[in-house]
């Protein structure tokens, strides 16, 4: 077994199916994934959410802060301070940007060829088109973990302490 079909087996146990479209880990936690980067486009459909979160530990934690009303806390923040709305609009551009030069020259081809193009134009860090809204923990902290954001900063004053400690951005 190759050391990537090991690591997708990993990943597969960590989120309970196969992962789609994986193009590698970009996180690690000591010798697991813990946030993947996957390809644009996945079963001829688009896929602008260019890190997933698959850290089983991380996940449940931040699982238990939506369920307690976390978005809705930091998003009545976003909503009175226009530093934070404007932070969120140029965090979305960054991924945007990011994303496309992690496209291989054939995803890049495959994109532009493909009715999906203003999909990747239009829309940021976790495949989320309004730039001011926060739809889910998951992907700004699994991008955040990969290219520090303004809602993972936010997010990770609510985590327990040392959760993110032995957490280390893969090498290329």
């Amino acid at each position: 077994m190759s050391l990537e079909t090991n690591i997708e087996a990993i990943v597969a146990q960590q989120i309970g199916r196969t992962p789609q479209g994986f193009q590698g880990v970009a996180v690690w936690r000591r010798s697991r994934p813990a946030v993947i980067r996957v390809a644009p486009i996945v079963r001829k459909q688009p896929f602008p959410t260019t890190f997933w979160l698959t850290d089983p530990e991380l996940n449940l934690v931040l699982d238990r802060l939506e369920a307690g009303g976390a978005i809705a806390t930091l998003q009545s923040q976003v909503d009175v301070d226009p530093a934070i709305a404007a932070r969120m609009a140029q965090d979305h551009r960054a991924h945007q940007a990011l994303r496309q030069r992690l496209w291989t020259s054939v995803q890049a081809q495959e994109v532009a060829s493909s009715a999906f193009a203003n999909v990747f134009e239009s829309r940021g860090i976790g495949g989320i088109e309004a730039d001011d809204r926060i739809r889910c923990l998951h992907t700004w902290m699994a991008s955040h973990l990969v290219v520090r954001n303004v809602i993972g900063e936010m997010t990770e004053t609510l985590l327990p302490e040392g959760l993110l400690d032995d957490l280390t951005k893969a090498t290329d």
